[in-house]
This record gives structure tokens, C-alpha cells and sequence, in this order.
């Protein structure tokens, strides 16, 4: 007989601690700081992270929502089944033979499911034009057990239709339930293209009546794709993605509606896909947020959400050209995101994915990112491992709010095609942009291995160039068109890679550091990374100069036209002048200082320094002049 002990209270000897009470505890530390501006942080969309939550702040009654129960913020299933969600790695080969090759190269790997890209007006993937060319890419795929998922464009219901064909003759598996996704978006294609393969109303009544079609298969079969990953792609915040998503469902709901389709019958053959990037709790928070609104959309309109199926994609967004060997981490912390907000399938895009074709070992590390979680980290054996956090409730719920009062102006405008016709989103999605692009220029966003710890130099990474994509033709409203974060520094990057190809040496700045290591190092690191973020060499031949005449000597035989003073506020007030007078004299063009330089400044200019070099500064506008001084 097992002998049981009762539970051990392990708080029973420590007495309640109100928010109050923390909360003057905290002041005390801040020593006159204000607590807003150093402890309080605020999302894009200016929603609150709060450094400490309570049980007051959380969802009213979290406590009491269950997995598997309406409003599904804590998944569509009462248990973890198998490893927690579907592996579907994207395959983008032209040729339809060349790119069955590679499906089975992932379904041996790992892989349980296949999206594939299809080429056609302003995209690059598989050329089908035939049901045969569908049929080619399908030899060996147990479609009913590993699906396929689409991504077709401007021409995704021509490539639904003749996958639609190839799926026909395909010999249903016995005991297989996977849903193939053929996923046309008229809507998703009219926001990133500015137009689709027909007149918006045209494609919506085609859509429906290949959905009506495609139920008829011998096979589980969702027609229309919900594609969230459009805004996020050209810039828009959480909260916009989500509001796209919920405008973008309703005018699928309609269309259905007009062509006599209940929205109970048109449920199933909606599936949705959003974006994931490196914040790991907004991510998770923005998937769950997702399904609570999908399924709010679903009890408003009669039907069920119950079977809703979300796709996330590691946002190609976030992801570098330069030392891309860190877009690994980028997708791994996206990943585990989308895992623990509970996604039904993810998508890890090679880490080589923004440069070229990706090889063999850029899919095989994409979809070990993806096994590694499941059958070593076990993330997907937990149903809604972040469901009861105050924190993650308080940002699941405020995030659906947020959304669904931007959900209602644009219904309010004229439902989802009115506005971006007008070009109100693409406006609203504009101001995030903007000040995204600036918090990266100024280093409130960091960028790792972009505007952070760059690596100048070749890091070594060859691909094949994706091949030219064939003109979308006229556009009738204003394309949601993609960009990444790290652009501005990239083309930095370009412009000196161009120099160094056209004189044989990088465009550099001579380092004047003063003193001691220990008193130039913070300094003279932190500016040696700021130059090389933009694609200019620092140059310094002495740990440390210890004199005028050194420093200047050295510039004068480096070849440099520029020269930047390095050291501690001490050092400043002793040496700095007389290192920029004689620096000045040795013929330098701009002489900067690192730092900020306080009540030096008037000295200092006098003595010969052109600019002060500081974080916070604009770094873009800074190292776009410095390029063109050197250049």
C-alpha cells in the first residue's frame, strides 16, 4: 500500500506581500527615477508591459477557460496530440520534378506536412500550369497523412485548380484525416499585389465556387486561406495583423453569404496563417489572441471554431542578408513562439531564405529547428504551456482588444477592400513602418549581427539567386509590399562592399584611442561596431596612444581621411584637444569623438572635432554621411 503525505504549503512562511508594498520598495531603489519611463515598456501598438502582474490584471475568469473550449485561447484540443503541431516546410523549386525531390527530402527529414510556393506574377516557386505539372510534384506524398498547403498569388486558384485535379487521382490512404490546403486568397493577393487575377468581386465569387467544388472531394480539403502574414510582411504592427485577419475572414463570410453558403458550411473551408518573429511572448500572445477573435467572428456569425486551423511563418520581415548565419536564432525564438501560442502548423524559413534559393543544409537546420523543440525541448507535449500567466492573459486580451477596435473602424469605412482601396491602411501601416525604422536607426531595437555585433567581412555564405519573377501588371489600389527591418543598414553594407570593389580597400576611420585599455575599451569597441554596421572599417595600429604626436603619426600613414577620438571623460578633458589639433594638422578631413562631450563641446570644435559620436543618434543619417565624406 503507497503511503501519501499531505502537500507542502512551500509560501506558509512567508507573510503577503501586497502590490503596494512592492511597489514602494520599488521607488526606494529608483531613488527618484521615474517608474514609467524605466520600468514600463510599451508594445508598437502602445499597449503596457508592466514589469510585475497579479491575478487582478488577468483575463476575468482565465481560470475557468479550459483547453478546447470556446474562446479557444487555450487551443482547439483538450490534450497534446503527438508532438503538439504539424512540421511544414516550405519548397520553393521551380521545375515541378526537381521540386518533388525536395518534398521527400523534408518528409524524410522530419517533416509532416508541405507548403508549397507557386510562381506566377511577382513570385518566385513551382511553375504549374497543368494538373500533370501538379501531379509531378506529388510521386511518393501521402497527402493523407502529410498534407500540402499553397501559396499561389495572383495565380493561386489556377494552381488550386489543377492541384484539386492531381489530389483526385490520388488514392485515398485508409485511416488518413489530413486536410490538404489549397488556399486561395483573393483578398490577401488584392493587399500585397494591388490587384488579382480577375476584379476583386470576380475572384471572391470564383473563390466560393471552387470552395463548393472542392468540398465535394473523396478527401478533406479547405479551399481559402485567411493570410495575416501580408501586412506583417510590409510592416503593420500586432494589432493590425490581427484586424486584417478579422477583416479579411468577414469578407471571405460574405462572399460565402452572397453565393447562398452559411457560414456554419464555409467555417471549414477557411484555414488562417500569421507571422511570428523574435518577441516570444507578444507572438505567443498575438496566436492566441488570433483564435479568440476567429472564434468571436465564428459565435457572432452561427458557426463553429472549434476545427480552426492557424499556420505560423517565421516572418521573413526580421530576417538579415548580412551574417545571416543569425537569422538561426531569429527563427528558433520565432518558433518556440508560435509553439507556445499554440499554432496547428509552423513554418521555420531557411535561414538563407531572403538571399537566394535555400540548399540542402538551409532546409535540413529549418526543420531540425522544429524537431529539436518538439522531441527535445518537448514544447508541444504541454496544451497552452504560457495559459495562466497574468502577464501573457493581460497581453492575449489586450491585444484582441486592440484589434478588435481597429477591426471595427475598418468595417466601420467600408469593410477590408474599401479601406485598402482608399489606401487607409497602407497609410496606417506607413506610421509603423516609420517609427520601426527609426527606433532600429537609433538603437532602441537592436539588431543582432546588423546594428549589433556586426561581422564586416565575407561570412561566407553562397546561394543561388532566386530566378527573376515574372511583372505583376497594373495595380488599382496601393501593394502592401514587403520590406525587411534591416535595409537601411544593408544598403550601408552594399554602397561599401562597392567601394571595396572598385579601389580594393574598405572605406575606413582611423581610431585615435587614448590611454589605457581599460580606459578607451568601452568606447573605442562600441564605435569600432557602430563603423562596421554600415560597412566602414575602424583602423588603429596602438593599443593605446599616449601622446598627440603618436596618434597623428599613425593617421598620417594609415591613408585615412577620418579620424575618431576614443577614450574616457578623463582622458577627454586632459589629451582630446591636443590630439584634434594634431590630428588636424596631419591633414585630417573630419575628426569625431566618441560620446557625448558636455562642457568640453566648445573647446573641443575649436580644437578641430567636426562631430560627436553617441548612442542614440541616428546611425543611419550619421554613417550615410560618413560615406559620403570618405567616399
Amino acid at each position: 500500500m503507497t503511503e501519501t503525505t499531505a502537500p507542502i504549503d512551500l509560501a506558509s512562511g512567508f507573510d503577503p506581500v501586497s502590490f503596494d508594498t512592492w511597489r514602494q520598495l520599488v521607488d526606494k531603489a529608483l531613488k527618484g527615477a521615474d517608474y514609467e519611463r524605466r520600468l514600463v515598456a510599451k508594445t508598437a501598438d502602445g499597449l503596457r508591459i508592466d514589469p510585475i502582474y497579479t491575478r487582478a490584471d488577468a483575463l476575468a475568469g482565465v481560470d475557468g477557460i479550459a483547453p478546447g473550449g470556446a474562446p479557444f485561447t487555450r487551443g482547439t484540443s483538450e490534450s497534446a496530440q503527438d508532438l503538439g503541431w504539424q512540421i511544414h516546410q516550405r519548397v520553393v523549386e521551380a521545375d515541378p520534378a526537381a521540386a518533388n525531390k525536395v518534398i521527400m527530402d523534408e518528409l524524410d527529414g522530419g517533416a509532416n506536412g508541405l507548403v508549397l510556393q507557386i510562381a506566377g506574377p511577382g513570385q518566385n516557386g513551382i511553375r504549374i500550369t497543368s494538373v500533370g505539372d501538379a501531379a509531378t510534384c506529388l510521386p511518393g506524398v501521402y497527402v493523407d497523412y502529410a498534407p500540402i498547403q499553397l501559396v499561389g498569388g495572383i495565380g493561386g486558384l489556377q494552381a488550386a485548380k489543377h492541384f484539386l485535379g492531381a489530389l483526385a487521382a490520388i488514392k485515398k490512404e485508409e485511416g488518413g484525416t489530413a486536410v490538404s490546403r489549397l488556399n486561395v486568397d483573393p483578398v490577401g493577393t488584392f493587399a500585397r499585389y494591388g490587384s488579382t487575377w480577375a476584379p476583386i468581386e470576380t475572384a471572391l465569387a470564383e473563390t466560393v465556387a471552387f470552395a463548393r467544388e472542392a468540398a465535394q472531394a473523396d478527401r478533406p480539403i479547405s479551399s481559402v486561406l485567411v493570410d495575416a502574414t501580408v501586412p506583417h510582411e510590409a510592416g503593420a504592427s500586432e494589432a493590425q495583423e490581427l484586424a486584417f485577419l478579422a477583416a479579411a475572414l468577414v469578407t471571405y463570410l460574405r462572399a460565402f453569404e452572397a453565393a447562398g453558403v452559411s457560414a456554419k458550411d464555409a467555417f471549414p473551408q477557411i484555414a488562417f496563417a500569421l507571422s511570428v518573429d523574435t518577441d516570444l511572448f507578444l507572438n505567443a500572445a498575438k496566436v492566441r489572441a488570433a483564435r479568440t477573435i476567429i472564434a468571436r467572428i465564428a459565435e457572432a456569425s452561427g458557426a463553429s471554431a472549434a476545427e480552426l486551423h492557424i499556420t505560423a511563418i517565421t516572418s521573413s520581415r526580421m530576417m538579415a542578408k548580412r551574417d545571416p548565419w543569425t537569422n538561426m536564432l531569429r527563427t528558433t525564438a520565432a518558433c518556440a513562439a508560435a509553439a507556445f501560442g499554440g499554432a496547428n502548423a509552423i513554418t521555420v524559413l531557411p535561414y538563407t531564405w531572403v538571399l537566394g534559393l535555400p540548399d540542402r543544409f538551409a532546409r535540413r537546420i529549418a526543420r531540425n529547428t522544429q524537431l529539436v523543440l518538439q522531441e527535445e525541448s518537448q514544447l508541444g507535449r504541454v496544451v497552452d504551456p504560457l495559459g495562466g500567466s497574468w502577464y501573457v492573459e493581460k497581453l492575449t486580451n489586450d491585444l484582441a482588444q486592440k484589434a478588435w477596435g481597429l477591426f471595427q473602424d475598418i468595417e466601420a469605412k467600408g469593410g477590408l477592400i474599401a479601406v485598402l482601396s482608399s489606401g487607409a491602411l497602407q497609410d496606417d501601416i506607413a506610421k509603423m513602418v516609420e517609427a520601426r525604422t527609426k527606433a532600429v536607426a537609433t538603437g532602441r531595437q537592436e539588431l543582432t549581427g546588423v546594428s549589433v555585433f556586426p561581422f564586416l567581412g565575407n561570412d561566407g555564405v553562397k546561394v543561388t539567386p532566386y530566378p527573376q519573377v515574372d511583372a505583376t501588371g497594373a495595380a488599382v489600389s496601393r501593394p502592401l509590399t514587403p520590406h525587411r527591418t534591416s535595409e537601411a543598414f544593408e544598403a550601408l553594407r552594399d554602397a561599401g562592399d562597392a567601394f571595396e570593389a572598385s579601389t580594393g580597400k574598405r572605406k575606413a576611420v582611423f581610431m585615435a584611442n587614448l590611454g589605457e585599455i581599460a580606459e578607451h575599451n568601452r568606447r573605442s569597441q562600441w564605435m569600432w561596431n557602430f563603423l562596421a554596421a554600415g560597412g566602414i572599417e575602424g583602423l588603429t595600429s596602438s593599443e593605446g596612444y599616449k601622446s598627440a604626436d603618436e596618434a597623428a603619426a599613425d593617421f598620417k600613414a594609415s591613408g585615412a581621411t577620418v579620424a575618431c577620438i576614443c577614450s574616457s571623460d578623463e582622458v577627454y578633458a586632459r589629451d582630446a584637444e591636443a590630439v584634434a589639433k594634431a590630428l588636424k594638422a596631419a591633414g585630417a578631413q573630419q575628426i569625431l569623438l566618441a560620446g557625448k562631450p558636455g562642457e568640453l563641446e566648445a573647446a573641443l570644435r575649436t580644437a578641430g572635432v567636426n562631430d560627436f559620436i553617441f548612442a542614440g543618434q541616428n546611425a543611419v543619417e550619421v554613417l550615410g554621411g560618413l560615406h559620403k565624406t570618405i567616399g
